[in-house]
């Protein structure tokens, strides 16, 4: 009888295992299954551009059937509880009970609103709005079309979040749409983040927070909210510093999946602990983690879920063997930042290596340049698309490599 390879989550890390699995492991051995609880497949980096008019709620949505191999059998159900020490997994569709031999959890993440006292009240979706969901940015778009202006606030709630830069593009995005609209004037834009400046990196926090300035963003750093006081409309931190506001885009309370929690596998957050460079579990030698899912110490992006892919697979395939893991995931992100007016610019990056300025990926030739804003980012950024839809989640490999090179960079 086959042995069974069980993937949680047919997102952009889950598809991708998929998808390079099916080439690797033997049909006659092992049999693939992929539970996932919805049947659509988002475009997640997808939902900042929503809110502008730049996408259409429908570029960034595909059935998840289209995206995996034949040879994959995919289940749609809830996850009721995982069992790592009895090697199986609950389902809640009919009860259903999976026996693995081996695990990967790719379950994501999600925001949390409910974390913050008021956040879900009366002004929810009518003047309080997220943009790190499918349904938050279709709302979001609806409401900045009729908007005429006043004081938009910016808030991210705590760290980790999933692509720490989105909020940034966010506040970018936003200067340019009301001055398209001709009305950046009456717009005050404040941008508040738990963090003491614009990005966790010192010199990529440094440029951006001159394009802010530039960009008449008011940054206020080190605010960590604690409730929403929606009647008043404004955001109150844990030492009653207090910011009005006129339409609030949050950024919540980042979390793991709620199943992760309840099957007493993950931290405060409902993440589950990892080793930072083989990706298995600290507890269960069976069980790996590509994506958000994991505790690592590096960004929350499907760039990192894609650079953790050679890893995930090289060391199942190590662990079937009986041989070493390898420690090969060094924390490798890069993403392209859209800063408005059709320019972006790009970070490159990993555990030890903060952002620095340069080309990539090839010296001198780039294309992309890095820690500078240039046309070529933007279209970088508007081309990834694509790439994600054709390229990324069928697992085709690309010629840059998973591990973070200093090649182009200037220390």
């Amino acid at each position: 009888m086959p042995r069974t390879l069980l993937i949680l989550g047919a997102g952009t890390g889950g598809t991708m295992l998929a998808n390079k699995l099916a080439h690797t492991l033997d049909h006659d051995q092992w049999q693939m299954i992929i539970v996932d609880q919805e049947p659509e497949h988002y475009y997640q980096p997808g939902f900042l551009f929503i809110p502008f008019g730049i996408y259409r709620p429908d570029e960034v949505i595909r059935p998840k059937q289209r995206l995996l191999p034949a040879s994959v059998k995919l289940i749609f159900s809830e996850i009721a509880l995982i069992e790592p020490d009895q090697q199986r997994v609950k389902l809640v569709k009919d009860d259903q009970v999976i026996p693995y031999d081996y695990l990967v959890i790719a379950t994501g993440s999600r925001i949390a609103p409910d974390e913050i006292d008021g956040m879900l009240g009366d002004g929810w979706y009518q003047n309080i709005f997220d943009f790190y969901t499918y349904p938050g940015a279709v709302a979001l778009a609806e409401a900045l079309k009729n908007w005429k202006g006043g004081r938009l606030v910016i808030n991210i709630a705590e760290m980790p979040i999933k692509c720490p830069v989105a909020p940034l593009e966010f506040a970018f995005l936003a200067d340019w749409y009301f001055a398209q609209r001709g009305i950046r004037d009456q717009v005050e834009i404040i941008y508040s983040t738990p963090l003491s400046g614009a990005f966790t990196k010192p010199r990529a926090s440094a440029t951006l927070s001159r394009l802010l300035d530039e960009k008449r963003i008011t940054v206020i750093g080190d605010f960590n909210i604690s409730e929403v006081d929606a009647e008043r409309r404004v955001i109150r931190s844990y030492d009653d510093q207090e910011i009005p506001y006129d339409l609030l885009v949050t950024i919540p309370p980042n979390m793991g999946a709620e199943v992760i929690g309840r099957s007493g596998m993950g931290d405060d957050l409902n993440f589950v602990p990892v080793d930072k460079h083989t990706l298995q579990s600290k507890r269960w030698e069976n069980v790996f983690v590509i994506g958000d899912a994991g505790n690592v110490p590096t960004s929350k992006a499907g760039s990192v879920a894609h650079f953790m892919l050679e890893t995930v697979v090289e060391n199942l395939q190590h662990h079937i063997s009986g041989e070493p893991l390898t420690p090969s995931f060094d924390g490798h992100a890069n993403c392209f930042v859209e800063t408005g007016y059709q320019k972006g610019l790009l970070i490159d990056f990993n555990y030890e290596v903060e952002p620095l300025p340069g080309k990539y990926p090839l010296p001198t030739v780039g294309p992309f340049s890095l820690l500078e804003e240039t046309k070529l980012n933007h279209l970088g950024k508007m081309g990834f698309r694509w790439v994600y839809w054709n390229v990324l989640l069928k697992a085709i490999d690309l010629p840059i490599s998973s591990q973070f090179s200093m090649t182009g960079k200037i220390s």
